[in-house]
Order: C-alpha cells, then sequence, then structure tokens
C-alpha cells in the first residue's frame, strides 16, 4: 500500500481483498508505536489473520514485548525481505502449527529475558551525569577545521563513491552473512554470493555509466561547547550568537568496571573551560532517481533487479558517508590519513554517530540538524516522522574528541525524560512517543491505553 498509511486504510483492504496476513514494515522509531496500535485495532476488530513485523527500527525484542502480547494470532518478526517466503510458507503450510508453537515459545523466552534486565535499577540522572567522562580539557589538543559552515556537494561521481563501497553488507541484506571477498569463497553459499555479486557489478556499471543515480550532500563545521548535556552551537567564531542548542542523552544505566556514564555532550568542550571546540555535521543521498529507476525494472515486473538497485542505492549512501568522513577528517586536520580498512572498522580518530541509532536515539533530533545543514537544497527532506527521502540517504554529527567512540544510551528513567522534554522545550509525551524504546517505565498515556 505504500508508506506511511493509516491503520484503518491498512486493515479495511486486508479485509476486502481477503489477505491471508498483514505485513507492516517500520523504518524510523514512531512506526514502533504504530505498529502496537495496529495489533491493537486487529484484536478490537477480532481479525485473526497472521500479522508480520520487519523494517530497519524493528526487532525480535520488540515484536516479542511490545506487539504480540496485543494480538493473540501468531505475530511474526521478519529479518529481512528474503526471509518472507519462508516465514509465509510456514504460516499457511502443514507446519503451521509447529511453527506458531516454537514462535510464542521464542517470544516468551525474549519477554523474559527483557524483563530481567528492565528491572535493573537506574542511577538516578543526577547521579549519572556526575559519573561523566572525566577528561583533562586543560590537556586538551584543539582541532581546528579549516572553514566554518556549510559546503555543499553537487553531482558527486559515482564512480569516487563506489570505492568505499563495504561489499560485507550488501550481502548480509540478502542473509548471506560473512565478509567480504571471503563471502566469496564459502563452502556452503559461496555459489550464489558470486553470481549476486556479478549481477550487481553489472547493475553498479550501468548505474554509473547512464548516470542512473546522483549523489548529492552537505557538511558543516560549527563552533560549540557542551552545556550540562546540551551542545550549544555557535553561528560563526566570535561565539556571540547561538545558531542552535542540540540536547543529548546519557546513560543512566550502571556501567561496568566503574567506567562513565555517556553522552555525546562529553565529547565537546564544556563552557568555561576555555578550549574553543567545534561540532560537524552531515547529509548524503545517493539515492536520487532511484524511484524512477525500481519503478522502471518493477515495470517490466522485474524485481530481482529493482531490489537490488535500493541496495546498491543504500550501500552508495553509505559509502557516500564513509567517502565525506575522511574528507572531514583532513578538513579538521587529524594528521595520518586513515586506510580504507581503518575507515570500515572505524579505528581512527573522530566517530559520526546518527541521529535515531543508539548513541542519540530520538530521531526527531534530525529536523534542527536538517535546518542548520539547509539539507533540502541538496534534494535531501524529512517526512513528518523523521525519514530521510530519498531513502538511500544518511546524516549525522561529527566528533573530534580523541577519546570518542559509539555506546548506547539505553535505557532511561522518567527524570531524565522530563529534563530531555524541558531542554527540548517539548511536552514529555512527545519525548515519550519518539523514545518509547529507551523508556525504563511505562508512560502514563501508554498505560491508560492498555
Amino acid at each position: 500500500l505504500g508508506v506511511m498509511v493509516p491503520a484503518g486504510t491498512i486493515l479495511d483492504t486486508a479485509i476486502e481483498r481477503k489477505a491471508d496476513m498483514v505485513g507492516l514494515s517500520g523504518l524510523i522509531t514512531p512506526s514502533l508505536d504504530e505498529m502496537v496500535m495496529v495489533a491493537r485495532e486487529m484484536t478490537r476488530r477480532g481479525m485473526t489473520m497472521p500479522l508480520l513485523i520487519g523494517g530497519a527500527t524493528t526487532s525480535r525484542q520488540h515484536t516479542a514485548v511490545k506487539i504480540a502480547p496485543e494480538y493473540e494470532p501468531p505475530v511474526v518478526h521478519v529479518l529481512d525481505a528474503s526471509r518472507v517466503v519462508d516465514v509465509v510458507s510456514s504460516l499457511i503450510g502443514d507446519r503451521r502449527r509447529e511453527f506458531d508453537r516454537q514462535n510464542r515459545a521464542d517470544q516468551e523466552e525474549i519477554r523474559q529475558r527483557y524483563k530481567a534486565r528492565t528491572e535493573k535499577p537506574l542511577l538516578s540522572y543526577e547521579a549519572a551525569f556526575a559519573n561523566r567522562l572525566k577528561y583533562d580539557w586543560d590537556e586538551h589538543v584543539i582541532a581546528t577545521p579549516s572553514f566554518i559552515g556549510r559546503r555543499y556537494l553537487d553531482d558527486v561521481p559515482l564512480a569516487t563513491i563506489a570505492k568505499y563501497i563495504d561489499w560485507t553488507y550488501f550481502f548480509s541484506a540478502w542473509e548471506l552473512k560473512g565478509r567480504y571477498p571471503q563471502i566469496l569463497d564459502h563452502p556452503q553459499y559461496g555459489a550464489a554470493a558470486r553470481e549476486l555479486f556479478e549481477h550487481a557489478q553489472a547493475i553498479l556499471k550501468e548505474i554509473i555509466d547512464s548516470r542512473l543515480l546522483r549523489a548529492r550532500g552537505v557538511y558543516a563545521f560549527w563552533p560549540a561547547l557542551a552545556d550540562g548535556d546540551d551542545i550549544v552551537v555557535f553561528r560563526d567564531e566570535s561565539r556571540q550568537e547561538v545558531f542552535a542548542r542540540l540536547p543529548m542523552l546519557r546513560q543512566q544505566e550502571i556501567q561496568p568496571d566503574e567506567r562513565a556514564n555517556l553522552s555525546l555532550a562529553d565529547y565537546v568542550a564544556p563552557r568555561g573551560s576555555g578550549v574553543p571546540d567545534y561540532v560537524g555535521m552531515f547529509a548524503v543521498t545517493a539515492g536520487i532517481g532511484a524511484d524512477d529507476l525500481v519503478r522502471r525494472y518493477e515495470a517490466d515486473h522485474d524485481d530481482y533487479r529493482a531490489i537490488i538497485v535500493k541496495a546498491l542505492a543504500d550501500r552508495l549512501a553509505e559509502a557516500f558517508a564513509t567517502r565525506l568522513h575522511a574528507v572531514v577528517r583532513e578538513d579538521w586536520g587529524f594528521g595520518k590519513k586513515a586506510t580504507l580498512e581503518e575507515m570500515f572498522a572505524e579505528k581512527h580518530r573522530s566517530i559520526r554517530p546518527a541521529y535515531g541509532y543508539p548513541a542519540c536515539p530520538d530521531h526527531s533530533g534530525k529536523f534542527e540538524l536538517f535546518r542548520l545543514l539547509d539539507a533540502e537544497r541538496q534534494g535531501i527532506a524529512l517526512t513528518d516522522h523523521a525519514a530521510m527521502t530519498p531513502p538511500a540517504s544518511v546524516s549525522g554529527l561529527y566528533f573530534s574528541h580523541p577519546h570518542a567512540r559509539y555506546f548506547n544510551v539505553g535505557r532511561i528513567g522518567r527524570d531524565q525524560a522530563e529534563s530531555y522534554a524541558r531542554r527540548k522545550g517539548v511536552a514529555i509525551e512527545e519525548v515519550e512517543r519518539w523514545l518509547s524504546s529507551n523508556l525504563a517505565y511505562e508512560p502514563a498515556e501508554f498505560a491508560l491505553k492498555c
């Protein structure tokens, strides 16, 4: 039916067409709440067809803990599109009872593990902040970018970007697990991997030679400082005019080995340190033209090539982000140039966390990010639910701190959610919707609906 379709339309259509099952796909965090509401509505209507759950933001855990309890018929998490045929066959074939029994048993085990983990106490937000990263800013070696403001990247050659593709993730999208190029010689599915790789290379060559896709982007550096768990962004080096405040979240779970409770704000020099620090940001796409190309193949009933194009556009967007990160490191003057292998493994100074991912899980942060970047000028936009269009797009922040690393914020308490809402200037209910998967408590609104 397409994207962002109301629950009523989905279920009305399923009934009208006498569908055997309903499938939902979620790309962004708000989709997770919507799936729960669809499951409740299916229960209210007395529907009995299986419900399939998939998409980038979904997981077996969320399906088992939040969705399955809302709907008695089978609710199955499908890892990716390549697994749908097997799951559907199992649900309508001779082994459907055994498949359903095993799926329910697995989900109950997931719920029990989740319950045991979430019952562990959190630090108060105040205590978590007190246990922030300890760093001697007096000894900090300042990294000063070569320019302040935005740089726009128009029609970047795909041949240049393609050199930065990490093919390992291309194969994993097809459920072919293993590192590239070793996967091509895998004793079990090396032959399938080689055939897929050959087809992908041919289509990629056609895309590059005929310029069927276009890549555009923007990146920027701004003066910045940390004010508590907010990153304050200034418009210029005078540091007089505040351009934006970017609220960040902090780990509240007790960390092992007396480690710090991290926030991305820890990686920016705090107010009063006297260190003139900076933050970077970016948005890139390699998906301009992808929809038209996919529709062309689908019109020819060539779903195989259409799926490969989508996968290649995603890989090119990630490759663009990797390539740009190398450029940013040079612009920031980090010294030693990283090899491609080091870039893939992220074994270098600086990180590029993305909104909606573990270190800053609130997708709504992209709205301010896109404003600061003027990303729409480059043909990259956001839906009301903060999904990027074209879908083959990547965005995020850059941090130059020598100790910066990726981490998972994990569960947060109501005290931090309330602080975060105040700092963002929004209602607590809005924060709870965007961060539903991170809450260590049941929001009042959710509890009332239950």
